[in-house]
């Protein structure tokens, strides 16, 4: 069944990458009004997550923030489906590294790095990165349920060369790699919600004490990565800029939980800039009444 239904679906997935971007564009806002009008998806979730983060604004203000979500997060679905035919030329000038020298400097020293990422902006297109540098991008994604859909995924954010892997052999891989004489550069989006029983970690994000994701910073700091994170902001719609900004360039020496904590922080200065553009519908904010572990630290 699984098979049956990637049959049908890629070839409109296919066709949709081939449309000319002012068709896409148009396209995407009819998903647009086909999710946040007609399916609702997620309504409940998104609503939720915004007025417990931004008390002080008005339902208007916050139905607003909803609204444009919705439309930027069909443009960025839709925008991973581009990704199937999309040039690498064009890709270039779609998504562009201000600071790609900082990059190529970290590149003469011959060290492999971590990068941490968010759901914000264009995660989706951060993967070309690889085609402009001499580092090998490793990508960290949670595995889907359907195999077919799951090849297609890794093979668009493996099409400007990088390499996936899945959340569960990460560690392992990561490990390996640096017996290798390659130069690596890891990308994890590190604002997930960490199971229960994994949170040994709680701070503040937007103002709300949760457990934090600590797998980027514990990679960082076991194997001596240095750590930057990838600030990536939208000009306006399908275009996108991103920043490298250094976390740490001595990881072993850091504090505990003080590199998560830096990310964060740069994290919500995007998120209250420009709400519009994080990833309201997932559930970040899940366990934030939880009872916190008696044996968790709590910033």
């Amino acid at each position: 069944m699984q098979l049956i239904i990637y049959k049908l679906v890629y070839p409109i997935l296919w066709f949709i990458s081939r449309l000319p971007w002012r068709l896409f564009y148009i396209f995407s806002t009819g998903i647009f009004i086909l999710v946040y009008h007609i399916i609702r998806y997620r309504r409940k979730t998104v609503t939720q997550n915004l007025t417990l983060v931004f008390p002080q604004k008005k339902q208007k203000e916050i139905y607003r923030i909803r609204k444009d979500f919705y439309k930027h997060m069909c443009d960025m679905f839709l925008e991973m489906i581009k990704s199937i035919s999309i040039s690498n030329e064009e890709m270039k000038q779609r998504f562009k590294v201000t600071n790609i020298e900082k990059l190529h400097e970290l590149e003469t020293k011959g060290e492999n790095i971590i990068v941490f990422m968010a759901h914000y902006a264009s995660y989706e297109w951060a993967n070309v990165v690889d085609i402009q540098t001499n580092f090998q991008a490793v990508g960290v994604y949670k595995k889907i349920g359907n195999i077919h859909f799951d090849r297609l995924v890794k093979r668009i954010r493996a099409r400007f060369g990088s390499r996936v892997v899945t959340t569960k052999e990460a560690m392992k891989v990561i490990t390996e790699d640096q017996a290798r004489d390659n130069l690596y550069m890891y990308g994890l989006v590190s604002d997930q919600s960490p199971k229960i029983h994994k949170a040994t970690f709680w701070t503040d994000f937007m103002g709300i004490k949760v457990p934090a994701f600590l797998g980027a910073e514990v990679l960082s700091k076991r194997l001596g990565l240095n750590a930057y994170y990838l600030q990536v902001k939208k000009v306006k719609r399908g275009y996108y800029e991103a920043e490298i900004i250094t976390l740490t360039e001595d990881p072993k020496n850091c504090q505990n939980y003080s590199i998560t904590k830096k990310y964060l922080q740069l994290l919500e200065h995007q998120i209250y800039n420009k709400p519009e553009y994080y990833l309201w519908s997932h559930k970040r904010w899940k366990h934030h009444n939880a009872p916190i572990p008696k044996d968790a630290t709590v910033d």
